[in-house]
């Protein structure tokens, strides 16, 4: 077995560790190459063979041991009622003031901080999801379940099966879910097969993007209906799926009754209009930094548990703010390697996180989140231009594992 390292491009504002990659499988004995910079190259990491690198069991199972010697695995109950307190009085007064507003195009504000709110809701969903918030697997579905389909408005069946799928192999071709073919193409072999105007789309994909997003508060709200009704690429019983179902048509009948029992016509469907916009931009934006402009991985490629999540993963710095805007998803590299960890003790992996990352030779990557769209712009633009031999393309050398 040999090693296959790829060289990442430096990108403005991105932080990274010395790098390296083994492409064998957790027993293999391959060794990783460590890393230089050639003169010749700017801003290009170049490698050289190493010859006493650990597997991949070990080097995960030892940051592993140092997370539970710390503490860091358990849960943080008590931060995760405060947050939920604060998101119940902030959706309680803007209800209030909605109602007391009354005829007015004031109403799109309270339409704007909805989306808000409601993004955050599906923040607790996602962590309840992963066990983050309680010991008990029941009671972490239960409160997944009613946060992200009641209050949210989305699938918590189609949302487990998606997103298990996408942690255990991120940025995977053909196994990870959030980089299949959509509106937009996430990869070469997908932008090549665009035609007409699709084709005039993902050649400027990068600058539509975010313009995009803005319809994607409704995508989810009807993927969540065609899910529970055929049942296809959900995880779940059937009676999972019917109580889902009610969730949503209690939860749709409430909210739309209330907006156009309150406001005129015209003003109901601007009022939902920017609640929805709202929402699918503030929910693309805070998913789309952790990974997308990282490295591809093969669909047969062999890489160990630590180098899969570590390399496919971003970071954005930013401090505590961040950290709230983003519920915890700015800490993409320890979520992915520790899944069921509360969002106050991500901050405390990282340092041990990226210690082990620099001892290992694996890069650890960050940005800010500013920088980090400009990269998924510009990454998802040369995806679209690529399209006819996405293999000519520099970027897809440099950002595939085989």
């Amino acid at each position: 077995m040999t090693t296959n390292p790829i060289t990442p491009r430096a990108l403005p504002g991105v932080r990274a560790v010395r790098a390296a990659v083994t492409n064998g499988t957790a027993a293999s004995t391959a060794t990783a190459p460590a890393t230089t910079r050639g003169p010749a190259s700017k801003g290009v990491m170049r490698t050289r063979p190493r010859t006493d690198a650990p597997t991949g069991t070990s080097t995960y199972s030892a940051i592993l041991a140092q997370v539970k010697d710390g503490g860091l695995l358990k849960r943080r109950t008590g931060f995760y009622w405060s947050v939920f307190a604060v998101l119940v009085a902030t959706l309680a007064a803007a209800f209030v003031v909605f109602a007391l507003l009354g005829d007015t195009w004031y109403q799109l504000i309270i339409a704007g901080v909805l989306g808000i709110v409601f993004t955050q809701f599906a923040f607790l969903s996602h962590e309840a999801a992963h066990r983050q918030i309680f010991a008990s697997r029941k009671w972490n579905d239960h409160t997944g379940r009613y946060l992200g389909t009641f209050v949210a408005g989305l699938s918590y069946s189609w949302w487990m099966n998606k997103h298990t799928r996408h942690h255990g192999n991120p940025n995977t071709i053909g196994k990870d879910p959030d980089i299949e073919r959509d509106t937009v193409s996430f990869i070469e072999e997908d932008a090549a097969k665009q035609t007409g105007f699709a084709k005039w789309l993902t050649a400027r994909q990068g600058y539509a993007f975010f313009p995009l997003l803005m319809g994607e508060g409704v995508n989810l709200h009807v993927i969540a209906i065609k899910s529970l009704i055929t049942g296809q690429n959900t995880k779940g019983d059937r009676k999972a799926r019917i109580i889902e179902s009610v969730l949503l048509v209690v939860r749709f009948g409430i909210y739309f009754g209330a907006i156009f029992y309150f406001l005129p016509f015209g003003m109901a469907w601007a009022f939902l209009g920017v609640q929805l916009a709202v929402f699918g931009v503030y929910m693309g934006a805070s998913f789309a930094p952790n990974h997308k402009g990282m490295p591809i991985i093969a669909h047969d490629a062999k890489v160990d548990f630590f180098s899969r999540q570590v390399r496919t993963s971003r970071n954005i710095r930013g401090g505590a703010w961040v950290e709230h805007l983003m519920g915890g998803l700015n800490y993409q590299v320890e979520h992915h390697l520790f899944p069921s960890m509360a969002r106050p003790n991500l901050r405390h992996a990282r340092k041990l996180v990226r210690a082990h990352c620099d001892t290992l030779d694996v890069p650890y990557t960050e940005t800010t989140l500013v920088r980090s769209y400009g990269i998924v712009i510009r990454y998802l633009n040369r995806v679209g231009l690529a399209a006819r031999d996405p293999f000519d393309c520099p970027l897809v050398s440099e950002l595939r594992i085989h």
